[in-house]
This record gives C-alpha cells, sequence and structure tokens, in this order.
C-alpha cells in the first residue's frame, strides 16, 4: 500500500512539473483573427492593409479553409461579380495558370485550380502584408472576456500543447463552426429555424436541429496507368453508391442520375488531370453533426465521413473500373491523402444585429427593413441546400431560386458582445439564407468587410456596432469590392462606383432575376429615371418636390436635387452644375431632356449624395 502511495505521489508531481513547464506565449495585437478559413485570411490581409497590427491564428498548416484544407477549390457563383480580394485571388489563379480558360475545367464551377496552389497563393498575399503575422498549428481554446467585452483568445499548440495567450483590440471569429462566439456565449441558432421566427413561408415546419450534410473531401489523380487499389474498406458495399451515375444504376427505385461516370468526375476536374471528389448524389456527402462536440469527439465522428469517402474512392477504381486514378499524393499534408478536414456547409448562426432573410433577397427593396442600403458583399448564387443523406430533412431546398444579393453590415455583429466580430458562415442569417452565403466568393468579401470594420473601428476608437455605414461602405469600394449586386455595371465601367453608392442610396433600385446558377440584379444604367422610383427614398430624406415631369427626371430635375444636396439655390450652381457634368465625362446636356440612370448617378456623386443620404445599421436613413 505504501509502495503505491509513493508511486501516486510521484506521478503527481510529475504531471504538476511538466503542466509548470508547458511554454506560455502571450501577445498583444490589434486586430486577431481566429481561423485562417476563406474569410480569416482575407479578413487578416484587409486588416493589415489598413494599417493595423494584425494576427491570424489558423489551427492547421495551411490557409484558405474550405477552399484549400476542406478541399474545395471550386467558386460558386459570383463569376461576373469578382469583388474585392475573390477577384484579387481569382487573378493569381489566372496568372499561375495561363487564363480563365485554363481553369475552367470542370462543370461545376467557373474557376477550379488545385488545393496546394491556393494555399500557396493565401500565403503569398500574405506575406507581402508587413503588419500581419500568421500562426499555424495552434488549436483554439476559449476567447477571453472583461464582461460583454471580448478581449482575446487561448490557443494551444497542436503538437507541443504550448498555450498562446493572445490580447486584442478586436477580435473576428473566422473560424468553421462558430467556436469563438459559442466560447463568448452570443447567443446563436443551429439547425433551422420554425417559420413563425422568419416568417419566409419556406420552412413551413417547426424548428429542428437539422443542419447540411458535410463531405470528407479527396483529390484524385489521374497517373496515367494502373494504380494498385487503396485497401478495400471496411464494410465495403457497391450498391451504396448505385445510382450516382448511370454506369452504375442498378436500384431503379432510385433516382435515375443525369450524368454517367465520366460527367460525374468531371464535374470537379481540376487543373492537371486532378479530379475533387465532393459528389452529393449517391457519393460521399454525409450526415454528421459534430459542430457542438469537442474537438477530440469531432475527429471521432468525422472518421466516418473519412469512411465514406475511401469507400467511394475505392468504387470508383474498382467498381466503375478507373484504375488509372489514386488519391492524388501530391495535394494535402495528411496520411490518408486526404482533406486536411472536412466541407462544413452549416455552422452555428449568430444572432447579429440584423438578421438576414430570404425576403432580403428575394424582395430587398420592398421588406420594412431596407438592410440593402447597409451591404457589404455580394452574392448570385442560388440557396443551395445538401440534405439528401438524411430522411429526415426538408427535401425542397435545393436552388430554391433568388436574384443576386447583398449583405447587410449588421450581420456581421453580435447585439451583445463588444469589440467582437464574426464572419465565415457564422454570420447572422436564417438557415434558409445560409444556404447562398456560405459559398466562397461570399465567404471571402465577408471576411474582408469584417478585417476592415475591425481596422476601421480601431481607428476611430468607436465599437464596431457604432461605425458609420458609409464610411465601411467607401472603404470596401475603394478596395474594389461591391456594395449593391449589379450584374450590368462592371467595375470595369467608369461610374461602377456611382452607380453602387447610388444604389445603396436607394433613391435608383434594380430589379432581380432569378435565372438558375447565375441569378441577376439589373441597374439598367441607360434606363430614364422614374419619378415614383426615385421619390420613394427621396420624399423619405426631404420635403416632397414637384418635379418638372410627372413620368421621367430631366437634368433640369436633378440640377434641383443637386442644389438641395448642396443646401444652396439652383441659380448659385447652375454654372458649375454644367461644369461637373462635363468634367465627368457625361454629354449631351440639355436641361429639358430625361436624364439617364447612369448619369444621375454620375453627377450627383458630384454633390455627396451617398453620405447625405446616410443610413444606420438598420438601413434606416439618420437624420439632416
Amino acid at each position: 500500500m505504501k509502495n503505491h502511495l509513493i508511486i501516486s505521489l510521484i506521478y503527481l508531481l510529475s504531471f504538476h512539473l511538466a503542466q509548470s513547464q508547458t511554454p506560455v506565449v502571450n501577445l498583444q495585437t490589434d486586430v486577431l483573427v481566429i481561423g485562417g478559413t476563406a474569410s480569416g485570411i482575407s479578413a487578416g490581409i484587409q486588416s493589415a492593409r489598413l494599417g493595423v497590427n494584425t494576427l491570424v491564428v489558423e489551427e492547421t498548416p495551411w490557409l484558405g479553409g474550405m477552399l484549400t484544407s476542406a478541399g474545395v477549390p471550386a467558386f460558386d457563383g459570383n463569376n461576373a461579380m469578382p469583388a474585392g480580394l475573390f477577384g484579387e485571388f481569382r487573378q493569381h489563379l489566372y496568372d499561375y495558370y495561363g487564363g480563365a480558360n485554363a481553369v475552367s475545367t470542370g462543370w461545376v464551377s467557373n474557376t477550379l485550380f488545385e488545393p496546394h496552389i491556393g494555399d500557396s497563393i493565401f500565403k503569398s498575399m500574405a506575406r507581402k502584408e508587413q503588419l500581419l503575422t500568421v500562426k499555424y498549428n495552434y488549436q483554439f481554446k476559449s476567447v477571453i472576456k472583461n464582461g460583454h467585452t471580448i478581449i482575446g483568445a487561448e490557443f494551444y499548440e497542436i503538437n507541443t500543447g504550448a498555450q498562446l495567450i493572445v490580447k486584442a483590440k478586436r477580435v473576428i471569429d473566422a473560424t468553421e463552426l462558430g467556436d469563438a462566439l459559442a466560447s463568448a456565449k452570443v447567443p446563436y441558432d443551429l439547425g433551422m429555424e420554425s417559420n413563425a421566427v422568419t416568417g419566409e413561408q419556406v420552412n413551413l415546419a417547426g424548428a429542428n436541429d437539422i443542419i447540411q450534410d458535410i463531405t470528407y473531401v479527396g483529390i484524385l489523380k489521374d497517373y496515367g496507368s494502373p494504380q494498385p487499389l487503396i485497401p478495400r474498406p471496411i464494410n465495403y458495399d457497391s450498391t451504396e453508391f448505385d445510382g450516382s451515375n448511370t454506369s452504375f444504376y442498378k436500384d431503379t427505385n432510385r433516382k435515375r442520375p443525369s450524368v454517367d461516370a465520366k460527367k460525374m468526375l468531371e464535374y470537379g476536374k481540376l487543373p492537371n488531370n486532378k479530379y475533387m471528389l465532393n459528389w452529393p448524389i449517391y457519393g460521399n456527402d454525409i450526415y454528421l453533426n459534430v459542430v457542438e462536440k469537442t474537438p477530440k469527439q469531432r475527429e471521432a465522428l468525422l472518421e466516418q465521413a473519412k469512411q465514406q469517402t475511401l469507400r467511394f474512392v475505392y468504387f470508383i477504381q474498382k467498381d466503375l473500373g478507373f484504375n488509372h486514378l489514386a488519391l492524388a499524393n501530391d495535394e494535402f499534408p495528411t496520411k490518408d491523402k486526404l482533406a486536411l478536414y472536412p466541407y462544413h456547409r452549416e455552422s452555428r448562426r449568430m444572432h447579429g444585429m440584423v438578421r438576414m432573410l430570404v425576403q432580403h433577397i428575394s424582395k430587398p427593396f420592398d421588406t420594412p427593413q431596407p438592410l440593402f442600403t447597409t451591404g457589404i458583399a455580394v452574392g448570385d448564387y442560388p440557396v443551395d441546400h445538401h440534405h439528401k443523406k438524411n430522411s429526415a430533412a426538408p427535401q425542397h431546398l435545393e436552388f430554391f431560386p433568388v436574384p443576386s444579393f447583398n449583405i447587410p453590415l449588421g450581420a456581421l455583429i453580435p447585439k451583445d458582445a463588444s469589440n467582437f466580430i464574426v464572419a465565415e458562415k457564422s454570420i447572422s442569417v436564417s438557415n434558409i439564407v445560409n444556404g447562398t452565403t456560405r459559398l466562397q466568393p461570399c465567404v471571402m468579401q465577408i471576411g474582408q468587410a469584417s478585417g476592415l470594420l475591425a481596422a476601421l473601428s480601431i481607428k476611430n476608437r468607436v465599437d464596431p456596432k457604432n461605425i458609420s455605414v458609409r464610411q465601411v461602405q467607401q472603404a470596401l469600394l475603394d478596395a474594389n469590392g461591391y456594395i449593391m449586386p449589379y450584374k450590368d455595371v462592371t467595375q470595369k465601367d467608369r461610374y461602377f462606383k456611382a452607380i453602387q453608392k447610388i444604389g445603396a442610396t436607394g433613391l435608383l433600385r434594380g430589379v432581380g432575376v432569378p435565372t438558375g446558377w447565375a441569378n441577376a440584379t439589373y441597374f439598367n444604367p441607360n434606363d430614364k429615371v422614374k419619378l415614383d422610383e426615385f421619390s420613394i427614398a427621396w420624399n423619405k430624406k426631404f420635403i416632397a418636390h414637384s418635379f418638372k415631369s410627372d413620368n421621367d427626371l430631366t437634368i433640369s430635375d436633378a440640377l434641383f436635387v443637386a442644389a438641395k444636396l448642396s443646401i444652396t439655390s439652383v441659380e448659385k450652381i447652375k454654372n458649375s452644375f454644367e461644369l461637373k457634368w462635363k468634367s465627368i465625362g457625361l454629354q449631351n446636356f440639355n436641361m429639358q431632356r430625361s436624364i439617364l440612370r447612369y448619369e444621375l448617378a454620375a453627377i450627383l456623386d458630384q454633390y455627396n449624395v451617398f453620405n447625405i443620404f446616410d443610413v444606420d445599421i438598420y438601413g434606416n436613413y439618420t437624420k439632416l
């Protein structure tokens, strides 16, 4: 008994000694970004570019999240709206591979690339920012709070257990699953809300905890000659994948597939004869809800997802006969050659200053809350929910039609926490809306906006929730971003920024058109300005005025508007108005003719209409 006691005491002493010897590193920074995901690295780059010290802490050795580490190197949507850092990253891909056609290799996207190339580009972009530091292989543990104020976070090094404690003026949650906001005890939703909460008229059933299917992605490589089959996975049964393609379709009770095996693989074909395995139809999607689990619990559960993908690989090699394909040996730095972690399509969704609902997409100009005036990112992909592996989930949410849309600033800011911003897929949106805001171009823009918001709020010495909406939007436009989702006016247009800004005032509104894969909202720049449309916003801000025409605004009416914005008389600005008109490249100065939409946007931009029609975080006009 005495020997056992001595041994126990020695063990406890050794344990505490080891614990006391674990190194602890304390750091101080301006902006801390938790997660080097697609939004996280975008946030870090943008924050550093605005002149504040920024630290990104990432749990893997890679940057880029779902685009790289999760093995989904394909952009869904926004091909015609290359906003901000998303457009910059895409241009780097074009430069590397040799143009847009060189990355249009599969039919799931206009842009596909090798994951390791995406990681190298993100790292190259990060290295160019002198005020940006990235730390790899650190697992998030918890945020550090002072009351309702988030002042930092704790991490531990995955291999050594060394502690990292970071204090920061602003903290951004850019984790895949919203782990930091949960640690901060910010209220959130997980799963589907009831229609009674959202009023969306889509999920008419009650609330539930169902999330989208996940995928553990593998990248196949064409080696040009027969390769050894991977070891036969445990419980392998080829009928699991029956109906994934017409080349293997035996159970006619299953819906007939629309593609053969070759077409199925070309869905995610990458440059250099590689293939992304992310196939939802009797493929390697799987239903697993690991969100509320600990990192160790997640790892154990996710082994099921890995095995699902390995069975799919074996099926492709053996039963479909593609024995020249095998898992790529030059992609992921993992023993099993699968992605570093799974593709999570859904996470916790915080309760923000505002909640974006499907109404804000389908009818943005007609909702009681005009959140479109506060846009900080744009998207055009349909609402896409993956629920095929969970029969208990509603099956009607696949490609719900919407026009192109913008995401409101208030969706990134929690109600009851200070110094804290939320990015990635955890912003304040409904479960339905997450089906489109979760996609890569949106997430990168959300990250860029969150980094910009963090930096500007520090410079202005205000909490993010008190920042000027217009200041954030102007900074985004200056960083090549979009704030309005207009597909027919590109960044190459001379009046792009003016049109973006007048759209955000509500004085001129777009026309949304659901078109399928690449949805649209059109500004129609060459149309005449209709008085009834213009008056909706004008009369909310100013006393109603009798314009020259009952139908179309004239250039004379535009002169009156400019005078009102300048708080002066028409007579005093008439000459300067004509000079401004000509100096910005507008032509045919005839006071009696109808003014065109792009002309009105361009001339009113000269009179600060964007800031005069200022809005708060809820989209309401501020007082004069």
